[in-house]
């Protein structure tokens, strides 16, 4: 029987190599990429039945080629193994497109399991991740990603939209009567929530979710 093919992407070799190692048996290899713009390049060459990659690579994040690669290949199934564990960064994972989401620290383990999973269609996540979520909530054939999210108050929108359009802490505050302390906690609340690590990706998640136009 022919193996199923698949695509790694990290920007660590030495995580490359081991993943690779533990796959290899199951799996065709077909390609490794070490950062996120080079993966969709190799990922539109080959058009792997999986991919997995890490969400912190440089040119481009994970999620972002996430996104890119399920609008472009829709039948090819994405799998996230990562360290970050904030539900930032898993909700945003999924809502991309990946049908999977494994720790670092879990993979040896899991990762077997979470392919097989996700190559039927499953949606598969790290355990440990989930051990807080009621098991009637996690359903394999429903996108996980809002079990991880939170709505952003009407304050968190107040600040997000604001920081969007260019304004200053200092701005801010005084726009909102709050103190510039308070404006900072606000933003690093949105940066861990969802996923984000500068501005200017917070700047892209308001357009992107209708927040300012």
């Amino acid at each position: 029987m022919k193996k199923p093919t698949l695509l790694l992407a990290d920007d660590h070799t030495l995580v490359l190599e081991g993943i690779a190692r533990l796959l290899e048996n199951d799996y065709e290899i077909v390609g490794m990429a070490s950062d996120g713009r080079a993966v969709v390049a190799e990922a539109l060459r080959f058009k792997p039945d999986l991919i997995l990659l890490d969400i912190s690579m440089p040119q481009m994040t994970g999620i972002e080629a996430t996104r890119l690669l399920s609008a472009s290949l829709p039948a090819t199934k994405i799998v996230i193994v990562t360290q970050q564990n904030g539900t930032g960064y898993i909700q945003e994972s999924f809502r991309a497109g990946a049908m999977g989401y494994v720790l670092k620290q879990s993979a040896a383990a899991e990762l077997l399991n979470a392919l097989k999973e996700v190559m039927v269609g499953h949606y598969y996540i790290t355990p440990l991740l989930t051990q807080h979520i009621p098991t009637s909530l996690i359903r394999p054939f429903v996108n996980p990603s809002e079990l991880f999210g939170k709505s952003l108050t009407s304050r968190q929108r107040e600040v997000l939209s604001f920081v969007a359009q260019g304004n200053q802490v200092k701005e801010i505050a005084v726009r909102l009567k709050i103190s510039p302390k308070t404006v900072e906690y606000h933003k690093s609340i949105l940066m861990e929530e969802l996923g984000r690590h500068t501005t200017a990706e917070l700047t892209r998640y308001a357009i992107e979710n209708g927040i300012v136009t």
